[in-house]
């Protein structure tokens, strides 16, 4: 199967699997339910779930292995993911009104029912997981690495520094060690647990988490980018929002020029790092296809060079 056939058939494989483990809309309490299934099923790039797919199949093949066990990591991650963008986009976080073309959960619904439907969605993430069909260190495993990359040492943790230092300049390594947390971390867990879950070794596990490291740091330089050149209709998200309220990013901390250098230079990073999980796969004993990383190769470079 071509790549881009495989990344749309991952992709409606976890919208389905998405749509029908969230609670129906007209179930009591239907407004929180609405507001849950309105900021998971709206148009996101699904780049996580996919992330937890290619790298499963980077370190084990394409082979006849069940994939429900990367259904229940890949539907965790986008739950993560969506309950962080509902509370981000709060009043009293970065106070959004647009999120992927149309109004914020908080304008559409109100604020209470944002802040009750992100709680929701974090704790069905690790209930969608912990019901993973999957050998069960594999599943505390995987069940460790989200939790960690979601909280105060990841996510969280990197949200918190970024409001703290709203209005003040940062240094470069400064702000790469905060995107690490906030933006890197699920990034880093959406590769981590892909291989976690498909019974990567040691050495597959230290690669899966360079790429996802480095994937995460490129992500962010090309976020800063599009935030400075592309408008809000392109995004789906306020434009230049960032350099209004006074944060720091690449593209005020080195410029445009300087903030496309330092992204290529974490791309050509980062192609040496998937190189190097190719070589290991190759010498393993899982049985090695041509295109066994491809999609992970090809997903990567979708991150850094999109357009929105």
């Amino acid at each position: 199967m071509a790549v881009e056939a495989k990344l749309e058939a991952w992709r409606a494989r976890i919208d389905a699997f998405l749509d029908a483990r969230l609670p129906p809309a007209d179930e009591a309490p239907e407004a929180l339910h609405a507001a849950m299934r309105y900021a998971v099923l709206g148009q996101g790039k699904r780049l996580r779930p996919l992330l937890v797919y290619a790298a499963a199949e980077a370190v084990a093949g394409p082979g006849p292995e069940p994939m429900a066990a990367l259904d229940h990591a890949a539907a965790a991650i986008e739950l993560v993911h969506a309950y962080s963008l509902v509370h981000d986009d709060l009043p009293a976080m970065d106070d959004d009104a647009l999120r992927r073309g149309r109004p914020t959960v908080h304008i559409a619904f109100d604020e209470a029912t944002a802040i009750l439907a992100g709680d929701a969605l974090q704790s069905a993430a690790f209930e969608v997981l912990a019901a993973a069909p999957a050998a069960p260190e594999r599943v505390v495993a995987a069940l460790r690495e989200l939790a960690r990359a979601a909280g105060a040492s990841g996510m969280c943790g990197g949200q918190a520094i970024d409001m703290a230092m709203t209005g003040r300049m940062q240094s470069v390594d400064a702000l790469a060690a905060m995107h690490r947390k906030k933006t890197g971390a699920l990034i880093e867990a959406a590769v981590v647990m892909g291989g976690l879950l498909r019974g990567a070794d040691e050495a597959q596990l230290v690669a899966l988490r360079r790429i996802g490291t480095l994937l995460g740091l490129g992500f962010q330089i090309k976020d800063d980018l599009l935030d400075a050149e592309a408008d809000s209709m392109t995004l789906g998200k306020t434009a230049g929002k960032d350099a209004a309220q006074g944060k720091s990013t690449y593209v005020t901390l080195l410029g445009l020029e300087g903030a496309r250098g330092r992204l290529e230079a974490v791309a050509s990073e980062l192609d040496e790092a998937l190189t190097l999980l190719a070589a290991q796969h190759q010498s393993g004993d899982a049985p090695a296809t041509k295109d066994s990383g491809q999609a992970l190769s090809d997903l990567a470079a979708m991150a850094l060079r999109r357009s929105r």
